[in-house]
């Protein structure tokens, strides 16, 4: 379906082209002037040197022939050359009507669909989830839905840290505490047990206690590095122990990520990829890409036009030891072996960016990937406190995701329970969606590549620009479409009318924005756009609530207009927060 600009932006061309001038210029935007009309034309400023006329004189040959336009209500030429326009109120509740009946709101489904590889999440197992997590899973999964939602096949990776120096860590420290286990006799030759001898608790508490050990013994660490060397050489024992590492903590993982209504749909590591590393460096070295530099194999990365130092890629240590470089060069061989992607974006912090240009050019440089599919770097800033440093625990650790989950949940459903307007036995299930919209909203309302300040306050307020005040104008409009339902009103074969109010026709106008707000969202892969926008359709939403009697209207027709109106809107903004990763409750 054409975006309402779209059908302007037709208009203004034909009139263009019949004055006598370039039509390409004919370029409508919303208006930077909301007072004085509702689109507007530049063009007619950019044609003045060509055509050596003054732009009012060619704003006034290209408005006369838009005065019979169907698409507006008027047009005008004003100086020194702005072409303003209102639109046709009959052709606004046409267009939002034709909305209310597409599948998809407006929103066309690509004709050249990609297969896209989306690597986000990056969880360490063995490790507990901690705030530092939220970001790339919060981002990522917003993003995935809304490049689905375009019509493209997304395969959504966690890509998980499974196979470095913290599984070295564990083994260690296991073996220290339960050196009886079979997993660490290597004359063992029988079946090892099926149940892991540890609990996802037990990992929580080892990894910190071996990495704060093992950074003050150098034995220690000297005897964690072996065991790390030992496990990705295929010592048996150790191969066992990291299986019931992985399940244990696999398990913990998709629970806590479900908390955030995160999914996945491959959960590969780095593990994963060392199959491909040895006919990868082989391939490397044989084709004259990689050489030796100070005793390590490295690819030059560096191209001409670089105005800052670009290192080489390293490919092996001096030692011949694999390094991030390495693995997730070996990623990308097993995706384009297993899926032939299209394109492969990650959602890393963006304190990596060196890293990914080096593995990206890399990839290139060597055929490892094809030059015509798309690698694509989305670098997120940090979540700080008040203080604008690192969020932290009040004792200045790194807080736990799941605390942080738990501490917004309370505060939610300590507010709801103060309002008393949700059942008790509700309240806990409303506090959790109420929460997951404060917390999401509140980071994803941020562009992305930004640092922002994490405020509970500000995040959990039903009121200004957060998840509770979009979630509470949902529930606002389900509550008027429930009452007019109890009153014998049928919702869905309400029409769109004919707005004879300025306050119901700024309403249809924003909602009219969904289909061209969502496609520049998908093109930018900016989340924050879509926040930007519901923020404005809520605000407008509740303007026209306030101003006119919904519910109490005596003309039935008027009055099905405006519920129908409703229904589009609370459709739009469902759609949006569905594609930002969380749902309203019925009530709150």
């Amino acid at each position: 379906m054409k975006k309402l600009a779209e059908f302007l932006e037709e208009e203004v061309k034909a009139a263009f082209e019949k004055a006598g001038y370039d039509g390409s210029y004919a370029k409508v935007t919303l208006s930077n002037r909301p007072d004085l009309c509702e689109y507007q034309c530049n063009g007619a400023m950019a044609l003045a040197k060509t055509y050596r006329k003054a732009p009012i004189m060619i704003a006034n040959d290209v408005t006369a022939h838009l005065k019979e336009s169907h698409v507006l209500k008027s047009v005008e030429a004003v100086n020194p050359g702005f072409i303003n326009m209102v639109v046709n109120e009959a052709f606004l509740a046409e267009f939002a009507q034709a909305m209310k009946n597409e599948e998809k709101l407006g929103v066309d489904e690509t004709k050249e669909k990609k297969k896209v590889i989306l690597d986000f999440g990056g969880a360490n197992v063995a490790k507990p989830l901690h705030v530092g997590h939220l970001r790339s899973a919060v981002i990522g999964e917003s993003l995935k839905r809304i490049i689905r939602f375009k019509g493209h096949d997304v395969i959504g990776d966690v890509h998980l840290g499974d196979w470095g120096y913290q599984m070295g860590l564990v083994i260690t420290e296991l073996g220290k505490r339960k050196p009886d286990l079979p997993y660490f006799d290597e004359n063992f030759e029988g079946e090892y047990p099926q149940e892991a001898p540890f609990t996802i608790g037990d990992l929580e508490e080892i990894y910190p206690y071996a990495s704060g050990y093992a950074k003050e013994h150098e034995d220690y660490k000297a005897e964690a590095l072996n065991a790390t060397f030992e496990l990705q050489n295929g010592r048996r024992g150790y191969r066992a122990l990291w299986r019931h590492i992985m399940n244990v903590s696999v398990s913990d993982l998709k629970k806590n990520y479900g908390n955030l209504n995160v999914t996945f749909d491959l959960w590969k590591g780095e593990a994963d990829a060392q199959p491909y590393i040895p006919d990868m460096v082989e391939m490397m070295k044989e084709k004259g890409f990689a050489h030796i530099d100070q005793g390590a194999l490295v690819v030059d990365v560096k191209e001409e036009s670089d105005t800052k130092e670009i290192p080489p890629c390293m490919i092996l240590k001096s030692d011949g030891a694999a390094l991030y470089d390495t693995t997730d060069l070996a990623t990308l061989v097993e995706r384009e072996e297993l899926y032939k992607p299209d394109e492969v974006i990650y959602v890393v912090d963006k304190r990596q960016e060196l890293h990914f240009v080096q593995v990206f050019r890399c990839a290139k440089k060597t055929g490892i990937v094809p030059e015509n599919t798309k690698l694509t770097f989305i670098g997120f800033g940090t979540m700080n406190g008040k203080d604008g440093k690192p969020f932290k625990t009040r004792e200045g650790g790194v807080m736990r995701l799941a605390d942080l989950i738990q501490g917004i949940n309370d505060e939610m459903l300590t507010k709801i329970t103060e309002n008393r307007t949700v059942a008790p036995e509700e309240a806990e299930e409303t506090a959790k969606l109420v929460g997951l919209a404060a917390l999401k909203y509140g980071d994803l309302s941020n562009q992305a590549a930004k640092d922002y300040i994490f405020d509970l306050d500000k995040f959990a307020s039903f009121e200004g620009n957060t998840g509770p005040y979009i979630l509470y104008t949902i529930v606002r409009i389900k509550s008027i479409l429930n009452k007019y339902k109890e009153n014998g009103g049928v919702v869905e074969t309400a029409k769109i009318r004919v707005p004879d109010g300025e306050a119901e026709k700024a309403l249809m106008l924003e909602a009219a924005k969904f289909n061209g707000v969502f496609d520049t969202v998908v093109e930018e892969l900016a989340p924050h756009k879509i926040c930007a926008y519901v923020y404005d359709l809520a605000n407008t939403f509740n303007r026209f609530y306030h101003e006119t009697r919904i519910l109490g209207e005596e003309d039935e027709d008027r009055k099905s207009g405006f519920i129908a109106l409703l229904s589009l809107v609370k459709e739009i903004l469902e759609t949006s927060i569905d594609l930002l990763g969380f749902e309203a409750p019925e009530r709150m």
